[in-house]
């Protein structure tokens, strides 16, 4: 029965969650595992304003959110100091989605916010709250018995506001140098609070961090620690709002010319970019930094997401991979998937290559929801004219908004994967119900026939991600589609032969042991991965549950604990060590764990059992009554 009965239980526990918890599937192969969380953050981007949203331009938001200080290594100055000489662009874009895409939570934002209210969750039974009180804004989530006793109460201060508010928007919490997402958000139209994107497949509570893939493409300059699993520097952010050089490149040796210049031209400076000037791929690449999902995405080895530089190819940076579509099943949802959706529209393959994002949408403006209808027709008129709709004037102008181009052929849908959102479909169809056409079945190449790469540097098409970017994708890939299987392994393989050194490899030959049943050839090339570096969670996780089946649980102990330092907000490694603990018979130090444990992640019922049952076993030895 072990310690106090409940050994094998939490060991099942355990064993379920490490397949079930994304936060503990961090596969060693793949450098994105949390492209859900990237959806999840990435639609609030869109957001155009409501009421309480528009409320965060009034006073500028950049400017009210913006540091004018950021060092000059990283070359940023900050849109604060662009506005200097570009007040006019800076203003107009300050009222833009992006340009108030991150608030900090203000007492004269509270005002305009809807900060009273309660959500309750049916499974697991718990309840949620939102509140204001003493100019902060708070989240909490507690339960109560049958008799309505509390049993735990667990509640932060939401410190940041991620959205401008057309669908919603979310919070974001401090946990020491962490930053974790809310479990409740606003939508916008319900006018509600309810459960998170995403929290409807698991209560994360308050421990779903905020990654660096998610937050560069909501704030201006995020300052996250690599490989930190959602921990930041101090401060987080050098500017919160989305800003000049997001786009623009890094501002310092502009900014030194411009004031040091007598005279001269200044629209075609070439030490700032200018996205108007760029190849048409360039240009979107840096829309597709964040507005093109893909169904995986991989950073290259030794690169961060803020290595991008606006100008350069996003693939130097990471590759967009995407399963190939097929006949039988087309893709049902293109959520996030609008520059692909647009290389399918008729317009863009019929333009010769010369339409691209910034044909239609200005970055620096955007139209009211009034102005949209005439300000996007007008951008459709461009290329065709009224006679080039089908339909009467007539049953145009009886639409609502009338004669509207975009929404006939650019309907917006809902969200699936986000609750009551919706976006806009960049297929341009001619009818709602129009089919993909026949090219979207034929994008696979020769050298790769298995994935679509949908941003290769520009005139290099044919040539594929190296071989190593390919091992992760497959690998992130596999766990949802079984057929990519085979190809990981059989890359692996190949790496093994002629990427002996490479840290990330030996990492996947140890999992793929581990898997195997190969414990002692697992610890091999986890230690060598660990040797040859960086740190990884998972590697040293790895490395523990090899050495605990080699019947090594001792030896295993120090790595499961470095594992949690990097990673001290994993709830799963933490039971690993609870559990880990108990079959080594430390049981004072087991009975810590579990309360450490238990002050992290209050909400763990499971747990709460475990300890009670401890202290009940264990209270005599303690001197106290059972």
């Amino acid at each position: 029965m072990g310690w106090f009965g409940g050994n094998r239980r939490l060991r099942s526990r355990v064993g379920k969650l490490r397949t079930a918890n994304p936060r503990f599937q961090q596969k060693v192969y793949s450098i994105d595992l949390y492209r859900s969380l990237l959806i999840l953050v990435a639609f609030i981007l869109l957001y155009l304003p409501i009421e309480f949203a528009a409320s965060l331009g009034q006073d500028g938001t950049i400017a009210a959110h913006a540091t004018q200080s950021i060092t000059t290594s990283s070359g940023y100055v900050g849109s604060k100091v662009c506005a200097q000489c570009h007040q006019r662009i800076y203003d107009q874009f300050s009222r833009t989605g992006m340009g108030r895409s991150m608030t900090q939570v203000t007492s004269a934002l509270l005002e305009t916010l809807p900060a009273k209210a309660s959500f309750h969750q049916r499974n697991p039974d718990r309840d949620f709250e939102v509140f204001a009180q003493d100019g902060k804004l708070y989240q909490g989530e507690y339960e109560a018995d049958a008799n309505g006793k509390e049993i735990f109460r667990d509640t932060h201060e939401v410190e940041w506001i991620i959205g401008s508010g057309a669908n919603g928007f979310g919070g974001v919490v401090r946990k020491g140098d962490y930053l974790f997402q809310a479990p409740l958000s606003f939508y916008s139209k319900p006018h509600r609070w309810a459960l998170s994107p995403g929290y409807e497949f698991g209560n994360y509570g308050f421990n779903r961090p905020i990654l660096a893939g998610c937050i560069y493409c909501h704030s201006g300059q995020p300052r996250p620690v690599s490989n930190g699993n959602g921990r930041f520097k101090e401060p987080p952010f050098s500017e919160m709002a989305i800003g000049c050089e997001n786009c623009h490149g890094p501002g310092i040796t502009h900014t030194l010319k411009m004031r040091a210049r007598k005279g001269g031209n200044v629209e075609n400076d070439p030490s700032i970019v200018n996205p108007a000037h760029l190849a048409l791929a360039l240009s979107d690449n840096i829309c597709m930094s964040c507005h093109q999902t893909g169904d995986v995405r991989v950073l290259k080895p030794g690169k961060d997401y803020g290595d991008f530089l606006p100008g350069a190819p996003l693939e130097n940076t990471l590759s967009i991979l995407m399963i190939p579509p097929n006949r039988e099943s087309p893709p049902q949802s293109d959520h996030l998937e609008h520059y692909y959706s647009m290389t399918l529209s008729q317009c863009y393959r019929k333009s010769g290559g010369r339409l691209g994002c910034t044909t239609c949408h200005d970055p620096h403006f955007e139209p009211s929801h009034e102005e949209a209808s005439g300000y996007f027709n007008k951008k459709c008129m461009a290329c065709h004219t009224e006679k080039s709709c089908s339909a009467s004037l007539e049953i145009r102008r009886h639409k609502n908004p009338p004669n509207d181009c975009a929404g006939c052929h650019m309907p917006k849908r809902d969200v699936h994967v986000i609750s009551h959102s919706s976006l806009t479909n960049h297929r341009v169809l001619k009818q709602v119900d129009e089919p993909f056409p026949d090219a979207a079945f034929h994008q696979a190449t020769q050298v790769l026939p298995d994935l679509i790469h949908l941003n290769p540097i520009p005139g290099h098409k044919d040539t594929p991600p190296p071989p190593l970017t390919l091992l992760q994708a497959y690998g992130e890939l596999m766990e949802k589609k079984p057929e990519y299987l085979g190809r990981y392994l059989a890359l692996l393989g190949q790496l093994e032969r002629t990427e002996p050194g490479s840290a990330l490899v030996q990492a996947a030959l140890g999992r793929r042991d581990l898997r195997l049943g190969k414990f002692q050839e697992a610890v091999v090339h986890l230690q060598s991965a660990l040797r040859i570096g960086p740190p990884q969670t998972a590697a040293y996780a790895d490395l523990a549950e090899s050495l605990v089946r080699l019947d090594r649980a001792e030896e295993a102990m120090p790595w499961l604990e470095k594992a949690i330092e990097l990673d001290p907000f994993n709830s799963t490694l933490q039971r690993t060590r609870v559990l880990r603990l108990i079959e080594v018979k430390r049981y004072a130090d087991a009975r810590a764990a579990m309360q450490r444990y238990l002050e992290r992640f209050p909400e763990d019922s499971f747990m709460r059992q475990m300890l009670a049952r401890a202290d009940q076993i264990t209270a005599p030895a303690r001197g106290e009554h059972p």
